[in-house]
């Protein structure tokens, strides 16, 4: 295959996460509402998704080792075509929650075996490269959702909004059809042997390398969660905005992250892995204190919540490339595993932030709105995802060029 052929199959493939995360946000308080449904209730068409994603990924990463890459991306990707055009026409909130949860199930094949892909064909240096540029197109996805969430939502409804991501995994799964050849070049028969899952598991669990980079994706994909499982809220219910309006605020912060990613790829070229996330470190610690420190301090304008966000993005754009190929580089016989190991990992902890944010949305809903919750709990992430960045990856991890 062609690199150009790779960089698109991973784009499509990393972009069903935020599509079908991102796309939907502006239409939530219209599903919610016309539902009638609590606000925790709602968040659990989100953090329900998230957990399925990352407990599925632990079959996915398996079979893949197993019986290849294209195959099992081709079940992946045709159960989440199927789970959103059941979504789409959900009767109850209930029957909404259970085909997330199954559209989470499907999307793992499509994220997993992208990680995987990247450590079938390059080292780690080259991997962190070649997933900056595959995470650069699912930034132009998610700089592109919400909008048009946002406009869909206002001129035909919730429901259609919904159908629009089975027409993105219909789109993947044809270019998985026409475009992927298999890129595993040896299947591991022993790959579903419990016995065998068991001790690749504690192998990779053992190593400080794969803890360091897969903390590193996930606590600074827990600021961008919160984010995404409070933004609406916040800047429709709090700060006043429109959907389309809000749109475009997501559509800023995608973009920001594209700027992040441009980044990355510009310091691995002129230093080492290490300084590039430490300069990523220092960019999101920045980030979340400042907006944390003005909304705590009083300042709740649209300028003093989105602009310390945009910073964080960038951040997130160095680290998320860093990461999520650090995580499987030292595997390359069980790199479905690591990857599926990783996702497991940052999905955990996004679902445990959405059900705390389901709880302090709607303690402070009413006329004590406030952005508080949002910005909080950004700044926690920012706070952790600066230690791992600054000294964990420094300690841990030795260049090998």
């Amino acid at each position: 295959m062609s690199s150009g052929t790779i960089i698109l199959v991973l784009a499509l493939l990393l972009g069903l996460q935020p599509v079908t995360t991102d796309l939907y946000l502006p239409a939530l308080p219209a599903i919610t509402s016309g539902f009638g449904a609590p606000m925790s209730q709602a968040q659990l068409t989100l953090s329900a998704l998230v957990l399925a994603f990352g407990f599925s990924q632990m079959i996915w990463g398996p079979l893949s080792d197993r019986y290849g890459r294209r195959p099992i991306l081709l079940i992946g990707m045709t159960a989440y075509v199927l789970a959103s055009v059941g979504s789409a026409f959900s009767l109850t909130m209930e029957h909404l929650i259970g085909w997330r949860i199954v559209q989470g199930l499907a999307m793992g094949a499509g994220v997993v075996i992208a990680r995987s892909i990247v450590r079938d064909l390059f080292d780690h240096l080259e991997g962190a490269r070649v997933m900056s540029k595959g995470l650069t197109g699912l930034g132009i996805f998610a700089c592109l959702s919400a909008p048009v969430g946002g406009v869909i939502t206002e001129l035909l409804g919730w429901r259609a909004a919904l159908l629009v991501l089975a027409i993105f995994g219909a789109v993947g799964l044809v270019t998985v059809v026409w475009r992927l050849e298999e890129t595993l070049a040896h299947r591991n028969p022993q790959a579903m042997n419990p016995k065998v899952m068991i001790r690749n598991w504690v192998t990779i669990i053992r190593s400080k390398s794969f803890w360091a980079f897969a903390l590193l994706a996930t606590t600074s994909y827990g600021g961008l969660f919160t984010f995404l499982a409070s933004s609406s809220f916040v800047y429709i219910e709090v700060l006043g905005l429109s959907q389309m309006q809000y749109g475009l605020i997501m559509m800023s912060s995608s973009l920001a992250y594209i700027a992040g990613t441009f980044v990355c790829r510009w310091l691995l070229k002129r230093t080492s892995l290490r300084k590039t996330i430490k300069v990523g470190g220092y960019i999101s610690l920045t980030a979340g204190s400042t907006q944390g420190l003005l909304v705590l301090g009083g300042v709740e304008s649209i300028a003093a919540v989105i602009i310390p966000w945009w910073f964080y993005m960038i951040g997130h754009g160095i680290h998320q490339p860093c990461g999520q190929s650090g995580a499987v580089s030292p595997f390359p016989q069980m790199a479905g595993a690591a990857s599926a190991l990783s996702g497991l990992v940052m999905m955990i902890v996004a679902f445990g932030m959405g059900l705390w944010l389901g709880v302090s949305l709607a303690s402070v809903a009413g006329e004590s709105r406030t952005a508080l919750p949002m910005t909080n709990g950004i700044w926690f992430w920012s706070l952790l995802l600066a230690a791992v960045a600054l000294k964990l990856i420094q300690r841990t991890h030795t260049e090998n060029s």
